[in-house]
């Protein structure tokens, strides 16, 4: 017994039409979810008063880069993860050598490069020596025998009498601290992925009309 199977090339034709359709539903819906999420994820960090510096280091980009695809796929990542992720999770965090971490006071002032500065530049750069300050409550301190400028900086005093000078706390010293968990990531990327199938059903029946 022999069996004849014809294939009409109208049903080939709609099959063919039909996989464009989902192909072309699929990449615009996985485009739509991460660029979602990059604006969700960018609004979050600027509104926990992180900066739109940081807030821009959110990007997004879709896969395949060029063209259709079934297995379309949408990454959303940022080009500062360590401050992102740190401001995600609030972790705790103690000096690498286990002694204190040195928090700069607004007397401290700014490194040469524009950021955070060292007991050692500081030293360097003022001319006066740090001395520690252990403190049974609250953090401990490195002060300076000095006294401060116009702009609140702690300087040497020029007075030779040791009028105006001053015992001037540069840096705080804490064995410990957790930073704040100031970000909820998972909460959009969540939502964007419930929004996807939704997405391509829209865009699936869109490309019908």
């Amino acid at each position: 017994m022999r069996f004849k199977l014809d294939v009409d090339s109208d049903i080939v034709a709609t099959m063919r039409k039909e996989i464009a359709a989902g192909e072309k539903a699929v990449t615009a819906a996985m485009r739509e979810a991460g660029t979602g999420l990059k604006s969700d994820w960018r609004g979050q960090i600027a509104q926990a008063g992180l900066g739109r510096r940081l807030a821009n280091s959110i990007r997004s980009q879709t896969f395949p880069k060029v063209g259709e695809s079934l297995n379309a796929a949408a990454l959303v990542w940022s080009k500062a993860p360590v401050i992102i992720g740190a401001h995600d999770t609030g972790p705790l965090i103690r000096s690498k050598d286990g002694f204190w971490l040195v928090i700069p006071t607004e007397a401290a002032g700014k490194g040469l490069k524009g950021g955070r500065i060292t007991p050692g530049e500081w030293e360097r750069r003022r001319g006066l020596r740090l001395r520690f300050v252990y403190r049974r409550r609250g953090p401990s301190l490195l002060v300076a025998e000095g006294r401060l400028n116009s702009r609140g900086l702690g300087v040497a005093s020029r007075s030779k009498t040791g009028r105006g000078r001053a015992t001037v706390p540069i840096f705080l010293l804490v064995p410990q601290v957790r930073l704040p968990k100031r970000l909820d990531l998972a909460r959009d990327a969540e939502k964007a992925l419930d929004s996807v199938p939704g997405l391509i059903v829209a865009r699936w029946v869109e490309g019908r009309l």
